[in-house]
């Protein structure tokens, strides 16, 4: 008999040849064959216990990889349907695509308006003042005046929108009251008359108000302490008393030609690739403190003045490649006005060089080459167009007219032109 604590083992024949050769297969809940063997009466089962720990690698790693996939469908959602409510009825990349339209080589101040819209858009801006206040700086005709006409087009779909206050006419301390309105006990004070737009200038729920102070360096001191204030708490008191005007529903804008000679002798000499690449790598703060165009601001304006300026814009003078890109589109605006006339023109390679060339001017941008068009290739085209007879009325045949060299002038040739019925 066999005593109750005894351990209870097999028979020591069995147990050798069950140590020596002894195998048997068993099925997991997986269907996959697994291994054991028995020593000494026991299972063991090396294989069996790599399967589980492999398994739950694998649960693990399935785990990652779905959390992963919802964490990237989270933010392609995020993408399609942002998180914010536009507060206005345009978005910024409209501003982007109207400004691409008409601002040729200026891709910095095209980028620096665009993050400017969004964060007006979004409703980041202090509501105690102007949605953003920028200073458009550099040579003329490089773009300032038409980057701001091009943002109110986008906003508000015409460039009459937005309220435009030439600097020059208030170069006088006595126009001073112009700005602000007349204070008590002088001619219309009463009315409290100025020449703000002030229904421009608030804008609405749904738009934001468009403000152009151009040529600022040309207004007097006292229109630029007035202006400080509007800057620093976007309210302006008229003079009487008896009115105010908020600007904080709107975005100012002010432009000036100061440093324009310095920086142009300075960035001339580099091309304009390394131009941009240079200002593109420089931080906003970097240019506040070493640009030539705040060292010049601050030889003309007090520095509370400049201080209060939340952006300073350098627009860069215009290269052959960007006069390239001008010439194209004054050609598309001509058009644009020949399609009531059922005329279209196009000209060819030799043309475009001509008129690149010759309206290339480093000093006077853009406005050179509006002028070398118009007395090149609009006065010409003028004198062509007089004596061809127009078409029918109910015609809707186009005319075709290409512009091509000869005798180093602009000449046009029909290429087709409608048959008289």
């Amino acid at each position: 008999m066999w005593h109750r604590h005894q351990l209870v083992t097999s028979p020591p024949e069995l147990q050798k040849k069950n140590t020596d050769n002894f195998v048997r297969v068993a099925r997991t809940d997986d269907a996959q064959c697994v291994l054991e063997k028995t020593i000494g009466g026991r299972l063991i089962m090396p294989f069996l216990t790599d399967r589980i720990e492999e398994n739950k690698r694998k649960m693990v790693e399935g785990e990652r990889l779905a959390h992963e996939e919802a964490r990237h469908s989270d933010s392609a959602d995020l993408l399609v349907n942002p998180i914010y409510q536009n507060r206005y009825s345009f978005t910024p990349e409209e501003v982007r695509g109207e400004l691409e339209k008409t601002i040729f080589g200026q891709k910095n101040t095209i980028n620096l308006l665009v993050d400017i819209m969004k964060v007006t858009c979004v409703g980041l801006s202090d509501p105690r003042k102007p949605l953003a206040s920028i200073l458009f700086t550099g040579p003329t005709g490089v773009g300032k005046t038409e980057s701001v006409r091009s943002v109110a087009r986008a906003v508000h779909g015409t460039s009459e929108a937005l309220c435009r206050i030439d600097m020059n006419t208030l170069s006088q301390e006595h126009y001073a009251a112009s700005f602000s309105g007349s204070p008590p006990g002088y001619v219309g004070s009463k009315e409290g008359m100025t020449l703000l737009d002030q229904e421009k200038i608030e804008g609405s729920s749904s738009l934001p108000g468009i403000v152009l102070f151009d040529e600022l360096e040309k207004a007097s001191n006292e229109v630029v302490l007035a202006l400080m204030n509007v800057l620093d708490n976007g309210i302006l008191t008229v003079a009487s008393g008896e009115r105010t005007i908020s600007f904080r529903n709107s975005i100012i804008f002010m432009t000036s030609n100061i440093g324009a000679s310095t920086d142009l002798s300075f960035f001339s000499r580099f091309s304009r690739s390394f131009r941009e690449s240079f200002l593109s790598m420089c931080s906003d703060q970097e240019r506040r403190q070493d640009s030539i165009i705040i060292s010049e601001l601050l030889k003309v304006y007090p520095p509370e003045f400049v201080n209060r300026i939340d952006h300073v814009a350098q627009l860069l003078p215009l290269d052959a490649s960007t006069m390239r890109l001008l010439v194209e589109y004054q050609v598309q605006l001509l058009n644009q006005r020949l399609s009531a006339r059922n005329i279209h023109i196009s000209i060819d390679e030799e043309v475009m060089n001509f008129l690149t060339i010759k309206g290339f001017d480093t000093r006077f941008g853009a406005r050179e080459l509006r002028r070398i068009f118009r007395s090149f290739f609009e006065f010409p085209l003028a004198r062509f167009l007089a004596v061809i007879e127009p078409v029918p009325e109910g015609n809707r045949s186009i005319i075709e007219v290409v512009a091509k060299m000869s005798g180093g002038a602009v000449k046009f040739l029909p290429l087709a032109i409608p048959a008289r019925t």
